[in-house]
Order: structure tokens, then C-alpha cells, then sequence
């Protein structure tokens, strides 16, 4: 009979009993101490995005607030529904409003709704992609009006009525849609129908995932970005032309080239979101542990930045729509201090 056995049956104590209780105490602390890790970093995990979350949809109010000006004072101002040049400004204005509440809309639900059903995301990146494209598209055409109004000034009423920038309007939604509609054949063609009942990640790249969708991306891309800026380098190039021959009238083709020149920075800007891959994998291979902080800062600086800087840059430099901005403004102003003092 093994006595050492019945020693410890009993709750007597050896040095083999000693050593594994050490080893079981050991064991539970670790335990318990990766236990209070793993929560202190399930919590932290939770605030960061709780703060990423709050920052992206402030800045979004904002940024749609201040563009919400401009559009107000628009429809608030009947001088402006004639002209070509501040219908074309005022629909990349309420384009960049909608790009901003559906990009920041896909942000937040990749933080809080991570099962997103594919029919429901696809809806909603085909509306953010089209707008996206909208916007220099949209710039193209404000150039080219200049450029009419400059070289062929008689015949610009004529070239440039409302009617034709409503049906340019419908053109460049419909030239904006196209790279989006050829994902979705892609998707179609190469998926099997049975992807749209499943659920996930609501990103372009997790959806349009092939090695078609990236060769094709590429292309569009490609096509849209030189399209856009041979526009833009030709109508400039021709008003400065027509501004060196012309011997009156310079101080007007002076500021179409200014125009033109200030066409081509909001293009610049409009334009960083497509550099946003590229600075995530260069510093996701430099600082991989920050990689989420940096896109998230990245899609702030290249995203929702210049939604802001590119309309409230034409808006202000415009002298007519600043004037009538500041006379809204201050009527409103006055209406609450009158409505104060009667109260």
C-alpha cells in the first residue's frame, strides 16, 4: 500500500503536492492576469473606435453644414439659377455632400455593423463611387464653360444654356456610374449568384475582391484621371492664348485663368482619396502595429478635408457669392437679435 498517497488523500502535504500547488497558484495568476489583459485590450480596442466613430461623423456634420451654406444660399438667390457656372458649382457642391454622408455612413458601419447583406453594401458603395467620380468630371465642365465664356463670348448664352447644363449634369452621372456598373458585371460574372445572400465587411475591396476588379480599377482610373486633366490643360492653355491676343478684356481672361488655375487645385484635391491605398500600404509595411490609425487619419487628410477646402476655396473667391452669402448671414443675424429684444 502506497502510504504517500494516502498522506496526501487525507490532505497531508509532500514535497511532489507542494511543488504542484506552486505550479497550479502560478498558473491560475497568469491566467488571470492575460484574462485582465485580454479585457483591458477588448476595451481599449472599443474607445478607440468609439473616438474614430465620433471624430469621422462630426467632421462629416461640419463639413455638410458649411456646404449646406452655399447650397442654401442658391436656392435662396434667383440671380444664380440662370447662370451655367453656379448650377455646375452648386451640383459638385450637393455631390460632395452626399459623397461625405455615404463615405462616413461606410465607416462607421465597418466599426459597428461588421455583417453587412451584399445587396444592401452594394447599393451603397454604387452611390459613393458614383459621386466620387462626379466630382472631377464636374470640375471638367465648369473649365470648359469658362473657357466658352472667354474665347467665344457672343456665343456663349448660346452654347451655354440651363437646359444643356442640366442634360451635362445627366451626362457626367451617367459617365460617373459606369465604373461602378462594370464591378457589378464583374461580380456577376465571376461570383456565383449565391454572394448576394451572404453577409459582410462593407468595403470596396472586400467586395470587388478579384484580380478583374483590381485590373479594371486601375484602367478606369487611369482613363478618368488624364480625360479630366487634358480638359483641363487644354481650356487653359486656349484662354491664355485668347488673353494674349486680345487687347481689351484681359482683366476678365486674366481671372478665367485664375478660374481655370484654381480648377485644377480642387482637382488636386478632390483627387487624394485615389493616393489613400497607396499611403496605407506604404506605412503598413513601415509601421505595421499603427496601421488603423494611420488609415483612419489618411481617409480624414485625403477624404473629408478636401470636401471642405475645394468648395469653400470657389464659394469665397467668388466676390457675387460671397456678397450674397454675407447678406443671408447678416439678415439672419439681425432677425435673431430683433426676435431677442422683442422676447
Amino acid at each position: 500500500m502506497d502510504f504517500t498517497k494516502l498522506w496526501t488523500l487525507f490532505g497531508g502535504k509532500t514535497k511532489t503536492t507542494k511543488k504542484l500547488r506552486k505550479r497550479s497558484h502560478r498558473y491560475r495568476c497568469k491566467r488571470a492576469m492575460n484574462s485582465t489583459m485580454f479585457q483591458y485590450t477588448t476595451a481599449d480596442r472599443n474607445a478607440e473606435a468609439f473616438a474614430k466613430i465620433f471624430t469621422t461623423v462630426l467632421l462629416g456634420i461640419i463639413v455638410n453644414c458649411v456646404n449646406g451654406i452655399f447650397v442654401f444660399t442658391f436656392f435662396k438667390s434667383s440671380v444664380f439659377y440662370n447662370d451655367p457656372r453656379y448650377i455646375l458649382y452648386v451640383h459638385m457642391v450637393l455631390n460632395d455632400m452626399l459623397l461625405v454622408f455615404f463615405s462616413v455612413s461606410l465607416i462607421v458601419m465597418t466599426y459597428a455593423w461588421p455583417k453587412v447583406p451584399l445587396p444592401f453594401c452594394v447599393s451603397l458603395l454604387i452611390i459613393s463611387s458614383t459621386t466620387h467620380k462626379n466630382t472631377p468630371l464636374t470640375l471638367a465642365g465648369m473649365a470648359v464653360e469658362r473657357s466658352i465664356a472667354i474665347c467665344k463670348p457672343l456665343h456663349h448664352h448660346q452654347i451655354c444654356t440651363v437646359r444643356r447644363t442640366y442634360i451635362l449634369i445627366s451626362l457626367i452621372w451617367g459617365v460617373g456610374v459606369l465604373p461602378v456598373l462594370a464591378d457589378l458585371i464583374l461580380l456577376l460574372v465571376v461570383r456565383p449568384l449565391s454572394v448576394f445572400t451572404t453577409s459582410g465587411l462593407c468595403s470596396s475591396t472586400n467586395v470587388y475582391n478579384t484580380p478583374y476588379h483590381v485590373e479594371q480599377s486601375k484602367i478606369t482610373h487611369g482613363i478618368y484621371t488624364s480625360v479630366v486633366w487634358v480638359i483641363l490643360v487644354f481650356t487653359y492653355c486656349r484662354v491664355l492664348i485668347v488673353a494674349r491676343r486680345a487687347s481689351t478684356e484681359k482683366s476678365s481672361a486674366n481671372k478665367a485663368q485664375s478660374t481655370i488655375l484654381l480648377h485644377g487645385i480642387q482637382l488636386l484635391l478632390s483627387m487624394m482619396s485615389n493616393i489613400t491605398p497607396v499611403i496605407d500600404k506604404i506605412y503598413a509595411n513601415v509601421v505595421p502595429t499603427l496601421r488603423s490609425n494611420i488609415s483612419f487619419f489618411n481617409y480624414l487628410l485625403t477624404n473629408l478635408l478636401p470636401r471642405l477646402l475645394s468648395p469653400l476655396i470657389y464659394g469665397v473667391r467668388d466676390k457675387t457669392f460671397f456678397k450674397y452669402i454675407k447678406g443671408l448671414l447678416s439678415c439672419r443675424l439681425l432677425n435673431m437679435k430683433v426676435e431677442s429684444i422683442k422676447q
